[in-house]
């Protein structure tokens, strides 16, 4: 079973976050910022400037000049998690939010200023993880009828497209920057790996082949490298993806090949849920936590 789902307005007063990137040739690791609470997610804005995360059901913005945070102001979406996406452009963003009525996540779309927010996806529960890079189309986690698989669906809504249909959990689908490929993670082959397939859901080929439970492939915005986080084979059943691990993030290149460890960091479940690549592809940023 996919586990994502997060009470509304999640707090954890039981962690310390921090804030970080890493440079992906060096390996030299930057202290941002100390967080008293859950912080979760970071993106990295098209203009290099700020970082974007969830905190409390709320999406902030980190100025990388200042330090400082702002809430983003998403009227009712307020109980955002941690699958949370920048268009292309860099305007607008798509959240999770889980809606009050059921508690589910469904993804909308707002702008990145602020503003009321739009709903995407009716049908829950859906976790969003990419965005084509012509700023058309949407493309998530979803369980429908006890399954979880990788779906897409127009930005402006409309009727979704199912692209895998396969025992297991299939998640985290991201676009390649062309357009050609998403990225994903299945449990298919046994343990948790990264995937590819055409963007219409055809050709799926295995991309790692780690013991290790292999989580969320992030392409960078060259095309060259994927990041990724792993748990230790045995830590974790391969579905799962929890809090307060040790856990590692590991790069390989776009077109196969051996993984290699960049950080080894005490987290998991919000340390790099979506695509935190720098638009020079040369730093990630992340979440790591320290046990109060």
């Amino acid at each position: 079973m996919k586990v994502l789902t997060k009470p509304r307005g999640r707090e954890n007063r039981n962690v310390i976050s921090i804030l970080e990137t890493v440079d992906v040739e060096t390996g030299v690791r930057t202290l941002l910022a100390e967080f008293e609470d859950l912080i979760e997610a970071p993106n990295w804005t098209k203009d290099g400037k700020s970082l974007v995360y969830n905190s409390g059901g709320c999406i902030c913005t980190f100025d990388l000049a200042t330090h400082e945070s702002k809430i983003i102001d998403s009227h009712y979406a307020d109980y955002c998690n941690n699958d949370h996406v920048l268009s292309p452009d860099g305007t607008h963003i798509a959240v999770s939010h889980q809606t009050q009525e059921d508690g589910l996540s469904r993804i909308y779309v707002l702008p990145m200023a602020g503003g009321m927010p739009s709903l995407i996806t009716p049908i829950a529960p859906s976790y969003l993880h990419g965005w084509s890079p012509d700023g058309r189309t949407l493309a998530y986690c979803a369980e429908r009828n006890d399954q979880y698989d990788v779906y897409t669906i127009p930005v402006e809504g409309g009727v979704e497209t199912q692209l895998t249909n396969i025992a297991g959990l299939d998640d985290g689908p991201e676009y390649s920057p062309c357009g050609r490929f998403i990225w994903f993670n299945s449990t298919r082959s046994g343990l948790m790996q990264a995937w590819r397939m055409e963007a219409d859901g055809s050709n799926p080929t295995q991309m790692t082949f780690d013991e290790a439970n292999t989580w969320f492939p992030h392409i960078s915005p060259d095309g060259k490298t994927i990041a990724c986080i792993t748990y230790a084979k045995g830590d974790v059943a391969p579905g799962n993806h929890p809090p307060n691990k040790n856990v590692e993030i590991r790069l390989f290149q776009a077109d196969g090949g051996a993984t290699r460890t960049l950080v080894k960091l005490f987290g998991g479940q919000g340390t790099l849920n979506v695509n935190s690549w720098a638009p020079d592809s040369k730093a990630l940023a992340f979440v790591s936590y320290r046990l109060k």
